[in-house]
């Protein structure tokens, strides 16, 4: 059986469940309520985002909790237009995240920044004018 490509849940490690549950909230996403005192789930369009308590989740996947720095992965909003990048970019500043890399014209033809969540995930807020968003807010490749 082949299983077809797809990202249903991204959990992210985080120290603070609430605090971070707080953050996604301040920027307007709607915490599912499936979420319990120990993890959140807010429903993206497409997919679920999960925050669960850092060594709760290295324990879940029984490996070491140990380990800062950048993680290798980048977690990614795209817009719809640069001046959509720059709004967005404002709100989640304005609501707590790490300015980490100002909207700026990108090596590769788009419009990308970078904000850190309250727990150092790297998030990408860009347009990429090669790949649209389709009416069901998916980004088509």
């Amino acid at each position: 059986m082949a299983v077809p490509p797809r990202l249903s849940i991204l959990t992210l490690g985080v120290a603070d469940v609430e605090r971070a549950t707080e953050f996604y909230e301040s920027l307007g996403w709607e915490k599912s309520p499936t979420s319990q005192p120990t993890i959140t789930f807010f429903s993206l369009q497409g997919s679920v985002l999960g925050l669960y308590e850092w060594s709760a989740l290295a324990d879940d996947a029984e490996v070491p909790a140990e380990g800062s720095g950048f993680r290798g992965v980048t977690c990614a909003l795209n817009c719809e237009s640069e001046e959509e990048v720059d709004a967005v970019w404002d709100e989640w500043v304005a609501t707590g995240g790490k300015a980490v890399l100002k909207p700026h014209k990108a090596f590769w033809g788009g419009y990308s920044s970078y904000v850190a969540d309250p727990d150092g995930h790297l998030w990408e807020i860009a347009h990429n004018p090669y790949a649209a968003i389709g009416e069901d807010g998916r980004l088509q490749i």
